[in-house]
This record gives C-alpha cells, sequence and structure tokens, in this order.
C-alpha cells in the first residue's frame, strides 16, 4: 500500500521557520519525482516546489529564495525548508510523488496546514 504522510506543519510567525516532511512508504522512493503543493481556501492548488529524481529543483517564483526542497532517499522523505514565510504563504500544503517510471503512479499526500501569523 502506498502512503505519503506529510508532518511540520503548524503556526509560524511570518520572518520565522518551518520545516514539512513528507515520509513515502509502499514505492521505491529513489525513482519518484516529488513535489510540493499548496491549496488556500477558495483557491487552486498551486506547484509550490519540485525535486528530480536527479535531485534538479524546481520552485514558484512566489516562494523562490525563500523556501528549499530536498531529499533523502535513504529515508524515503521529502522536505520542504521554508523560511521567511508570509501570511500569503498559508495553506494547506500536500506532498506528491510521480514515478520517472510508470506515469499512472501519481500519488498524493494528505495534507498538512501551515499557517502564518503573528
Amino acid at each position: 500500500q502506498v502512503q505519503l504522510v506529510e508532518s511540520g506543519g503548524g503556526l509560524v510567525q511570518p520572518g520565522g521557520s518551518l520545516r514539512l516532511s513528507c515520509r513515502a512508504s509502499g514505492v521505491t522512493f529513489s525513482m519518484y519525482a516529488m513535489s510540493w503543493y499548496r491549496q488556500a481556501p477558495g483557491q487552486e492548488r498551486e506547484l509550490v516546489a519540485a525535486i528530480t529524481v536527479g535531485s534538479t529543483t524546481s520552485y514558484a517564483d512566489s516562494v523562490k529564495g525563500r523556501f528549499a526542497i530536498s531529499r533523502d532517499n535513504a529515508k524515503s522523505t521529502v522536505y520542504l525548508q521554508m523560511n521567511n514565510p508570509k501570511p500569503e504563504d498559508t495553506a494547506v500544503y500536500y506532498c506528491n510523488g510521480q514515478s520517472a517510471l510508470v506515469k499512472s503512479r501519481n500519488y498524493w499526500g494528505q495534507g498538512t496546514q501551515v499557517t502564518v501569523s503573528s
């Protein structure tokens, strides 16, 4: 059974920092491209950051220079380091895994709430 389980969400002050984690099970993690998405109330889900099998990273313009995505294949975990968060970063953050070998194998986590507020 494939599972992606996010953790690390919560309340953070503007200018603070927070690290989200997403641990995968039931998959060969090293063969999955991983991404973080977010969805704010009343808004569509949007891509925040992505990391390929080869650890090439990409970011939405709104978080570039503030957020960093990384992966630890030995721990089957992808991270999102959120530095200097802003109130507009408040959203439910979702982890996504896409197999590099089988395009139909795409999985989502259950989401973790991040609230940026003083």
